[in-house]
């Protein structure tokens, strides 16, 4: 019986840890972005910043998907 209870309260307190509030981290400070600079999605090797090749790629990709192209082929 005592060991029920031991294990009872322990599992309790595990929850209870749990259900901590945590502070934010917080990469934003007074007018200013902290963090990595954003890129353009087609400034990378495979297109070497060519935004018409990316949008080709894009376009000939999301053919691929549409299933009522592919069921009439």
């Amino acid at each position: 019986m005592k060991r029920i209870l031991i294990a009872g309260l322990a599992g309790s307190l595990l929850l209870l840890a749990g259900c901590g509030e945590k502070q934010p981290v917080t990469v934003y400070k007074q007018g200013q972005y902290q963090g990595k600079p954003d890129k353009q999605p087609w400034d990378n090797d495979q297109f070497k910043g060519d935004k018409v090749a990316w949008e080709k790629a894009i376009k000939a990709r999301n053919s691929g998907q549409n299933e009522y192209a592919r069921a009439s082929n």
